[in-house]
């Protein structure tokens, strides 16, 4: 798995400005004829109230300075900070709070890409990350909801049962391919990076196509259908 500091000089190879200040990065860099604005995190980062904080800011602070400029989320997290100060202080509600300066920067015409570098998990996945317009991947990222043996604790499955789940429906299995199939990763990027990156920028697309993917995959067979069923009743 790549470091931040490799993945922004492969990103960006005519420069870049990123920096770490505690485990969130933040800066920009330029790929092509595109300035794009960096926010993410590092080193496994567990999003708790003030990291959730420091991100929102950094989301805010780029819509007042950098108005309409594409935003590339870096996620590298274990997921929501899972202690009791955090709990008590509303934890959901910032992450809440996180993933809505997002969307408020797409209403504010910034294209919102994100890649996974190292590890996603959960609910530091969803507000950083799975808000984007599309979500990728590098090779060796690993994706999921719960690690197995938690789930099969939490389900009283057991653990051989879910493993066996997992070699059949991509629902349960973690893994960025499996990601890929559900429609929820765009694509595991190949090759040079910052070609990668271009490629994601040219397609500018707003448009919530997980679903469609996730069935044309083979990953969501049902999740299309039935929203198209309520749409129409």
């Amino acid at each position: 798995m790549l470091e931040w500091k490799e993945l922004c000089d492969q990103l960006f190879p005519q420069g870049h400005t990123v920096k770490a200040d505690g485990q969130v990065v933040t800066g920009q860099g330029r790929v092509g004829d595109e300035t794009v604005a960096v926010v993410g995190t590092r080193d496994h980062a567990a999003i708790g109230v003030d990291i959730a904080l420091q991100l929102s800011e950094a989301v805010i602070d780029i819509m007042n300075r950098q108005p309409g400029v594409p935003i590339l989320m870096l996620v590298d997290t274990q997921g929501q900070q899972l202690s009791r100060r955090d709990e008590l202080l509303g934890n959901s509600p910032f992450l809440a709070h996180l993933a809505k300066c997002f969307a408020v920067a797409r209403t504010r015409g910034h294209q919102l890409l994100s890649v996974v570098y190292s590890e996603a998990v959960s609910g530091g996945f969803l507000s950083l990350g799975m808000i984007a317009d599309e979500t990728y991947a590098v090779p060796g990222a690993q994706i999921r909801v719960m690690a197995l043996p938690a789930m099969s604790r939490i389900t009283k499955l057991p653990l051989e049962e879910l493993e066996a789940l997992c070699r059949t429906s991509p629902i349960l299995g973690p893994g960025a391919h499996n990601f890929v199939a559900l429609g929820a990763v765009e694509e595991i990027w190949e090759g040079p990076l910052d070609q990668c990156l271009l490629a994601a920028l040219a397609k500018k697309n707003n448009l919530d196509k997980r679903r469609e993917l996730g069935a044309s995959r083979g990953g969501r067979t049902g999740a299309a259908r039935i929203a198209q069923l309520v749409r129409e009743h």
